[in-house]
């Protein structure tokens, strides 16, 4: 798979932003990068399921709990990187499961 120099540099941001808030158990901002940002970047780069995925992840119903909204940041993160893997990138530091916030912090 081949982006753009542009594409290819958002696609680092967008992923380290996701990470960082995720290891901060920010889920305003874990919600608002999914949203605003990863959407917009799987939109420009032509990955429609993607970007359904980040808008419907945001929109549907409720989430049933706050881990279930984190698995689907972690597989939102998880694309993403596989993603960036095919494009030949150094995949953004993968998120360290001892590294994440227990549930309730």
């Amino acid at each position: 798979m081949t982006l753009s120099t542009t594409l290819q540099l958002r696609l680092d941001d967008v992923l380290a932003e996701l990470v960082h808030a995720r290891r901060q158990g920010d889920l305003g901002r874990l919600a608002l990068i999914a949203y605003c940002e990863a959407r917009r970047w799987a939109r420009d780069a032509g990955k429609s399921a993607l970007a359904e995925l980040a808008s419907e992840m945001i929109t549907r119903s409720p989430h049933s709990s706050r881990e279930a909204f984190l698995r689907e940041i972690d597989a939102l993160i998880d694309e993403m990187q596989h993603l960036q893997f095919e494009c030949g990138q150094a995949p953004v530091r993968p998120l360290d499961p001892s590294s994440r916030l227990a549930p309730g912090h």
